[in-house]
This record gives C-alpha cells, structure tokens and sequence, in this order.
C-alpha cells in the first residue's frame, strides 16, 4: 500500500463563549482536516491544531508532502525518521502539529486495514473510557460559579480554570466563586500559563488553599526549571508541568530537575501517537503520572489520542479537552460539546482505525466559515483579555 495524496482542509467552528487566559482570548477553534489517500482505497484520518496558525500547519504539510506520497503507511515509524532527519525536523525540537497529523492518519489506515481500532494496536484497553476536564474560560466571578453549576449538572469531576491576571485578588475571587459553584467535592485545577514570579505563586497558591486545590498548573516560566523546583518544593498543592514539558526531551529535562509532580504531555507537540505513549512510559519509568495537554482539538484528534490514553496505564487524571466549549465538532457522536460526555468521560470508539468520520456537511459548513474568517477571528486576541480583567501581571 501506497499514500498517494495528502488533503488538507482547514475549518473553524465557534465556541458557545470565550476562551479567556492570562495574555489573550479567542472565540472559536481552527483546525485543519488531514486526509491521506491510498492506492487501496483506503483513506487515513488525521487533525492538526492551527498551531501557530493554519497557515504554517499547511505550509508544513506541502514540506514534508515529497517525503509523504509515496510511503507505505504501515512504516510509521520510519516515515516519521525521514521527516525529521531529511526534513530536518529533529532540529525544531517542538514539531508540528501537521506532522502529527500524518502521523495519526497512517495509524487510521493501519486500524481500518486491519479492521481494529486505535486502542488494540496501542496495547489494548486499560479502560474503555478516558476522562476529561470542564473548561471554565469566563472571566468574572459570577460566570465562574454558573459554568461550575453546568460542570457539576454534566457530571465532570474535575473543573479547570485560568488564573494570572493582573490582581492577585481577582483569581482569589474566581476560584472562590468555582468551588460556591461546584460544590464541596469537585476537583479544581488552576493554570497560570508561566503569568507569575515565583514569589506571587507562593502567595497565590497560599491564598487558595482553602478552596481545594487538585493541581498548580505551570505557575511560573517553563524555561527556568530551577525556578520551576524551588516554587514545587514550597507548595502544599501537586505541581503539573505543561509549557515546560512539550516534548520527550523536555520531560525528561523536567524529571531530572524535580520540576513536578505530574506531567503533561501532547502527541501534537511531539510528533505523534506513538510518541504520546512514549512520553507516559518514559513518565511511567519515574514513577510520576501524565494527563493529556490539548493545543484546541476537534473529534478526529480528540478520538486518535483517547484510544492511546485508554492503553496507557498512568493517565491517572482529568485530561484537557474543549467540550465545555465547543458549539458543534465536524464528526458525529464524539467530542464536541459536554451532551457527547458522560460523567465527564468519552467512551474509546470501538470501529476501525480512530473510529470516527467526518460529517460532510458540517466540514463544508465549517471550512467556508475558515475561508470568510481566516484565523483573524480565531486566533488569540490579547486586547480583548485586557478588557475581561486579565492581563500580562505586575508582579
């Protein structure tokens, strides 16, 4: 078997409300829909998150097009050698997402030929459901505490919340009003996306202690790992890496350093599935557990690494998805808004391959909503944080 043709189909959907942090906020999602063509007919399913921009996802994807058609798509792993070695990819250090995207299309091609699904080949069900968290992205405190109410009313346990604005009492009083909102028993994890100076995490994670905290995301900058070590040994919360820990050499940069308690880890950001199960193996190895980062992903994504997440035994927490979000999604039945969730947890899609198919309408809908829009309107605004109370701090 042959890939004959890439395609590439950008599609921006709107969320049903902002996504607000520390240095931006964007009102909907930019994907971009690769398909791999075969000379058996057969055509493998892959998602690139629109990161940097949908523009540079389709400018890697024609680069490393010479090296693509043409393969075998059951040598995977030798495909993804050329693309870093005569692509010159390995000197990036943080690969593309559109890499990933092919990546993931050529594990489709393989389950669909096989007639197995993802899970199966990834080492089979550890659990036959991976969970995720609710997405809290309002800025003002009441907002906070209705989309608390919602979580609480879908059955997600674990509610995630940004945090890093410019006052210090603000992100007290959002999280305050999450936990009136939730309730006594959820889970709320906070992310400050590197917005503070060692000492106003000490003092902020101080502050909310009485709230329950699950997890500190990345309070302070991924660069300084000694930083990073010296706030984990001064707080009384488990640290989760993230801006830190993109790819395997950074995690493993992270675990030599004593820089977190728990990873996060991310197939777009590190070229892959096998990659993903790399990364939680070699977590695995230092005894430490992993949950699945997310750069904004639509279906085919979503569903391509819960299958990998689902055959990997240190997923012990909440991953990131944009359910909470999300108006509508381009496959049916899976990922999208928080009705395709139960209990805060998406089943692994049982039919070959990733298991899902775009729904053709939804994909033309979408990809002209791209074409009017572009990534201007998708794209993170950091003005608009400005006016929502958050903003770069001033600590």
């Amino acid at each position: 078997m042959r890939i004959t043709k890439i395609r590439a189909t950008p599609v921006a959907v709107p969320y049903r409300t902002d996504e607000t942090w520390a240095f931006g906020s964007r009102s909907g999602m930019v994907s971009v829909l690769v398909e791999l063509d075969t000379d058996e007919g057969i055509v493998g399913l892959g998602e690139a998150a629109a990161y940097p921009s949908a523009e540079i996802v389709l400018s890697v994807l024609k680069s490393v097009e010479r090296l693509v058609v043409g393969a075998d798509p059951f040598r995977i792993e030798q495909l993804i050698q050329r693309i870093d070695v005569v692509g010159t990819w390995h000197h990036v250090k943080a690969t593309s997402p559109a890499i990933a995207a092919v990546e993931a299309a050529c594990w489709d091609i393989v389950g669909k030929a096989c007639g197995q699904p993802l899970v199966n080949l990834f080492g089979g069900r550890f659990r036959d459901s991976v969970e995720f968290f609710y997405y809290v992205a309002a800025p003002d405190p009441d907002t906070v505490k209705a989309e608390g109410t919602r979580a609480t009313a879908a059955g997600f346990t674990t509610c995630y919340l940004k945090v890093g604005s410019d006052s210090l009492d603000i992100d007290i009083e959002r999280v305050a009003a999450l936990r009136d909102g939730i309730g006594p028993h959820m889970n709320i994890r906070i992310d400050a996306n590197e917005a503070w100076t060692a000492g106003t995490a000490l003092r902020a994670v101080r502050a909310m202690l009485p709230y329950g905290l699950e997890l500190v995301e990345q309070p302070v900058s991924g660069r300084n790992l000694q930083q990073l070590a010296y706030v984990r040994g001064r707080m009384d919360v488990p640290m989760l890496a993230n801006e830190a820990c993109w790819t395997r050499y950074d995690q493993l940069s992270v675990i030599h350093n004593g820089a977190a308690d728990v990873l996060s880890v991310d197939n777009q950001m590190d070229g892959g599935l096998l990659n993903l199960k790399r990364s939680a193996g070699l977590c695995a190895a230092a005894g430490m557990t992993v949950l699945k980062h997310s750069l904004g992903e639509l279906g085919v994504a979503l569903a391509a690494a819960t299958h990998v997440i689902a055959a990997t035994p240190n997923f012990r927490h909440a991953n990131q998805a944009y359910g909470a979000l999300l108006s509508d999604d381009i496959v049916d039945g899976f990922g999208g808004g928080v009705d395709n969730y139960r209990d805060g947890c998406l089943d692994v899609p049982t039919g070959p391959g990733i298991g899902v198919a775009l729904d053709p309408d939804r994909v033309a809908r979408y990809a002209r909503l791209y074409r009017e829009h572009g990534d201007t309107e998708f794209s993170f605004q950091h003005p608009r944080a400005l006016t929502t109370g958050l903003a770069l701090p001033k600590h």
